[in-house]
């Protein structure tokens, strides 16, 4: 038993157990019991006169879905106020409008004062068409909603309160919403600073006391408080340097600074932390959203019931590590540290870290091999993933060599000047190369992925930010320990952060202040969730590797079949491998086709015929289902075309822009398939399989880019970087430019100093 103002209550029912909230957001899919607070920002218009009829309708869409999942929604709203303060303006104008057009004529209206309107009164005439509004609303998902108008005291007396409890409970169990609401029409004045008294007192004095105390009252999982703002800042919303808190702690207050509250309503930020701290210490989880932002509160709800990462999370449960903010930051700042460096002293890490991956070899394959039995064991890995999840002596060996070779050419990647002009006497421009940023990368069941990525991001001086899925989560760590202990000789530890929290993929992908590029590595569906998900971020990759070799007439017999089985056989796994294999019509029962037909065959590769093909067999294989399929296995859809230029309208229109091939002798033509081809790779005589940043001497690749803009085919260190321009005056204006004025533009290209090629 607690005490408010000299009258003894209890903050909890005499029933309930001390509850445990929820650790984390990805935790709250499983609230049963939800309040949702609908704060006077929210429910009101610009104006403050009237509601926000739309922002209604759709959160109502919003709880209405979530009963009838089968959870116990529960609503506290405001909004009587507004809705009565514009019914009481508008008879007061018809009254005022009737006696002043008796009196003095028309000419007089547009001088009428609306008088100042006492709050409660507007209450007492907004209340019932409020609760009308919400009725008319839910009927239309064939929900019942009921009103309850508390005030303080009702808490305070103990009958009045196992009243209250029982009404509940009994409404939420005939599947009906209750919607509950301060009875302002008999509620005294707000006293200053009597709304609540620290975490252990709470009284009811606004809806924001009001929602935590139903909310511990009712045992519920979930309160969300829906405002005007994103969330909790760590200073008022507007200012400098003020910054969306993810998640806050109890004990966090001395970092936050609060503002003024908001344009209507009773309480602040300030008052809303405190009743959310109240609800947390009662077992109930809490989350702060924006409910007005008109692009995220047609799902805002659903977005938190669904764990995503929307306001600010009320947990009592501290990680251990940095957020993944945090790390971001630390990895903007590292990653600027590193660019400072000399490019020695970046090849001295890679170099660093390519020894460390052959010393280490056995505790990295220790942990490759935790990682395979856990996935092994739980069986929801397909063969060819647990392919690219498997580390092996010569993978690891592969990886050294091709640090080794990013290391060596890396040497003036950053600050290389690649255009100079001369702009006037003494004015001078330079265009440099400079590091993108901060990168997250996002990869899939390829832990090698790890270190090749941080070598290019080193040799860049980019900051990084690793995601790696979970199956290879013994391999990423001890891989991402040996990265830090590299970057350690220089003291720039901080610029390749793995993330480790249980961060959404999609929650991710929202961090457009943070993250300047975006590289998704894994499957297709991956990608095209990623390119979906970001929302200001580029993202650079490709969503499908549909890879295409065309025989032509004049193709060597030697070649085909060594380059098919190459492309199909090699790695049938990788996005560079054989998906579809073109073939003139003229080759249909010739020698060469069996021999295609033949060794397919022997490599146990299942063919998909495609239409055409089809149409030739009197017994054929398959039909395929779609031509634009990427099998990632041993399987192929061989198709039947009439022509080089046919072929090139097929890739055109199947084809995913990765990488192409065409075998023949016969030179024109293939210069014309070279010339023609809208591919990022589009090769001669060779294996699709060379579509590859090691094999194309890049050292390694962050992915193969199937984009337009910027960076094509494999990313190297090159397609990390971008520029700036340096232009060095000496007191220079744009003014003596002018037509009088006493200075002429020269534009001179001036040469470039020389590049160290060792």
């Amino acid at each position: 038993i607690r005490c408010w103002s000299n009258i003894p209550f209890l903050t909890v029912p005499l029933s309930r157990a001390h509850g445990k909230s929820f650790a984390h957001r990805s935790e709250l899919k499983h609230a049963k019991r939800i309040v949702v607070k609908l704060g006077s920002a929210v429910v009101t218009r610009g104006d403050e006169c009237g509601l926000a009829l739309g922002r209604l309708a759709s959160i109502v869409e919003q709880v209405s879905m979530l009963q009838n999942q089968g959870r116990e929604m529960m609503i506290v709203t405001s909004g009587a106020v507004a809705f009565g303060k514009q019914r009481l303006r508008h008879e007061i104008l018809l009254s005022q409008s009737v006696r002043q057009a008796l009196h003095s004529g028309q000419s007089q209206l547009k001088d009428m004062a609306i008088p100042v309107l006492e709050a409660r009164a507007c209450a007492a005439a907004g209340q019932s068409g409020l609760m009308a509004l919400y009725e008319a609303m839910f009927t239309q998902y064939s929900i019942c909603a009921a009103q309850i108008l508390v005030t303080n005291l009702d808490f305070h007396d103990e009958q009045k309160r196992r009243n209250l409890n029982g009404t509940l409970h009994e409404l939420l169990r005939m599947n009906i919403v209750p919607i509950i609401n301060t009875n302002d029409a008999v509620v005294p004045p707000p006293e200053p600073n009597s709304d609540l008294q620290g975490v252990n007192v709470i009284s009811v004095k606004d809806n924001d006391s009001l929602a935590a105390r139903l909310a511990v009252e009712m045992k519920t999982d979930l309160l969300i408080v829906l405002s005007d703002v994103e969330g909790l800042f760590d200073s008022p919303p507007g200012s400098d340097d003020a910054k969306l808190i993810d998640i806050f702690y109890p004990g966090d207050q001395q970092s936050v600074t609060f503002g003024t509250k908001s344009r209507v309503g009773m309480g602040g930020m300030e008052a809303k932390v405190k009743a959310a701290l109240w609800a947390l210490q009662g077992g109930t989880s809490v989350v702060i959203a924006n409910g007005t932002h008109p692009k995220i509160s047609g799902h805002v709800i659903t977005d938190i019931v669904e764990g995503k990462k929307v306001g600010t999370f009320f947990s009592e449960v501290k990680p251990a590590g940095p957020t993944v903010e945090q790390q971001a930051e630390m990895a903007r700042g590292g990653g600027r540290t590193l660019a400072a460096l000399q490019p020695e002293q970046r090849a001295e890490i890679i170099y660093r870290l390519a020894d460390l991956l052959t010393d280490q070899r056995e505790e990295i394959l220790l942990a490759n091999k935790k990682d395979l039995e856990e996935a092994e064991n739980k069986g929801r890995l397909a063969l060819p993933l647990l392919k690219r999840l498997s580390l092996s002596t010569s993978k690891l060996n592969s990886l050294a060599i091709g640090l080794r070779q990013i290391a060596a050419s890396s040497q003036d990647s950053v600050g290389r000047v690649i255009r100079r002009t001369r702009i006037a006497k003494a004015l001078d421009l330079e265009q440099v190369t400079v590091p993108i940023g901060v990168l997250l990368v996002i990869f899939e069941s390829r832990p090698d992925c790890l270190p090749q990525v941080s070598a290019l991001a080193i040799a860049s001086g980019n900051g990084l930010l690793l995601k790696g899925g979970k199956e290879a989560a013994h391999s990423n760590q001890i891989l991402h320990h040996l990265t830090q202990e590299a970057l350690s000789i220089h003291g720039v530890k901080d610029a390749v952060q793995l993330v480790n929290t249980r961060e959404e993929v999609e929650d991710l992908c929202r961090l457009d202040k943070l993250i300047d590029l975006i590289i998704p590595r894994g499957s297709s569906q991956l990608v095209r969730n990623i390119q979906k998900a970001a929302k200001g971020i580029p993202v650079m990759g490709h969503s499908e590797g549909i890879c295409h070799v065309y025989v032509d007439t004049d193709a060597s017999v030697e070649k085909v079949t060594r380059i098919i089985r190459d492309s199909k056989c090699e790695y049938p796994a990788a996005c560079n491998a054989l998906e579809t294999l073109l073939i003139h019509r003229d080759l249909l029962r010739t020698p060469l086709f069996d021999q295609i037909i033949d060794m397919l065959r022997v490599e146990q590769v299942k063919i998909h015929a495609g239409p055409k093909f089809a149409s030739y067999l009197t017994f054929s294989p398959s039909e395929v289902k779609s031509l634009r399929t990427e099998y990632g296995d041993l399987e192929c859809c061989i198709e039947v075309v009439d022509s080089v230029q046919e072929a090139v309208e097929h890739i055109h229109k199947y084809g995913s822009s990765h990488t192409d091939v065409i075998i023949t002798e016969n030179e024109h033509t293939a210069e014309f398939f070279l010339q023609h081809v809208d591919s990022a790779c589009v090769f001669w005589n060779a294996s699709t399989r060379f579509s590859d940043g090691y094999r194309f001497g890049l050292g390694a690749e962050v992915g193969i880019s199937t984009s337009r803009i910027h960076a094509r085919g494999p990313v190297g260190i090159e397609g990390l970087l971008t520029t700036k321009w340096l232009l060095r005056g000496e007191n220079h204006v744009v003014s003596d430019f002018s037509e009088h004025g006493s200075m002429k533009y020269l534009h001179e290209s001036l040469p470039l100093p020389q590049r160290n090629t060792n």
